[in-house]
């Protein structure tokens, strides 16, 4: 909370300002800048310009020498837009934030009154590996989990797994008859293989190979079908490509409430 407190400072400090000037009271807004234009930036300079009939940075630059900078603002400069930036001491900020961050609910708000929230996200095909892009919406989707938890939300996460369509009949297609052991080389995660190896070989094929093609077709269909071979021989191999996936998932530190199985919805 330390640079919201700042930002209260600037704001009571503008208010001080503004009446030891016998300014009328203005809607006047401190908010965070953008890049390059310091940390935090105030409008007063554009609101009051009209009335005193003055350009805006004269006014910014009369109310930047006004400033109680104290220990957590390094300077304040009148841009010749007209806004008032502020920028930070670090130094100070530092030493102040890093102490607190280390209490124990240090960032808890009560934002969410401890209502109810789904979070769901990774959702990739249960036919390969996770791959760097997988890995980015696995950390923004935990970190957006662990923050609304710190707002107390009751969050419930959700990893969806599409393990009855088309990329995973491609895999089955591969291992039925594109002549893959279902066995990977030695050393070799069984999602890289069947990701890597399986996948790419035989979805090269279908344009050449019609009758492959057709094979996927019939073999996307008889996953829609529980009881078939083919249903609990592709119930066999994502459960296995799965586990390789959550090993990763969970290297990094994340997690989930909720496996979601497309399969079991079907069914």
């Amino acid at each position: 909370m330390a640079f919201l407190n700042i930002i209260n400072q600037v704001k009571e400090n503008t208010s001080k300002i503004i009446s030891e000037k016998g300014y009328d009271n203005v809607d006047f807004v401190v908010e965070y800048s953008r890049s390059g234009f310091g940390d935090i930036t105030c409008n007063i300079a554009f609101l009051l310009a009209k009335n005193l009939k003055k350009n805006p940075q004269e006014i910014a630059e009369e109310f930047a020498g006004e400033y109680n900078l104290g220990n957590d603002l390094e300077k304040v400069e009148a841009h010749k837009s007209g806004y008032l930036n502020f920028f930070i001491n670090n130094n100070s900020f530092t030493n102040t934030v890093l102490p607190e961050s280390l209490k124990e609910n240090y960032g808890s708000v009560d934002i969410g009154k401890n209502s109810k929230l789904v979070v769901e996200h990774t959702s990739v095909n249960p036919n390969k590996a996770l791959h760097i892009g997988h890995l980015r919406n696995v950390t923004i989707g935990d970190a957006v989990s662990r923050i609304l938890s710190k707002a107390n939300y009751d969050v419930k996460v959700l990893n969806y797994v599409d393990d009855s369509g088309l990329q995973v009949a491609d895999i089955i297609v591969g291992f039925k008859y594109g002549g893959f052991s279902e066995d990977p080389p030695d050393g070799e995660k069984f999602a890289n293989y069947c990701g890597d190896t399986v996948y790419v070989s035989i979805t090269s094929k279908y344009e050449s190979d019609k009758d492959l093609e057709s094979k996927r077709h019939e073999i996307l269909k008889e996953l829609e079908d529980s009881t078939s071979e083919t249903a609990k021989f592709g119930k066999t191999l994502t459960r296995k490509i799965l586990s390789d996936q959550l090993d990763t998932v969970w290297n990094l530190g994340a997690s989930y409430d909720c496996l979601n199985f497309e399969s079991e919805i079907l069914y």
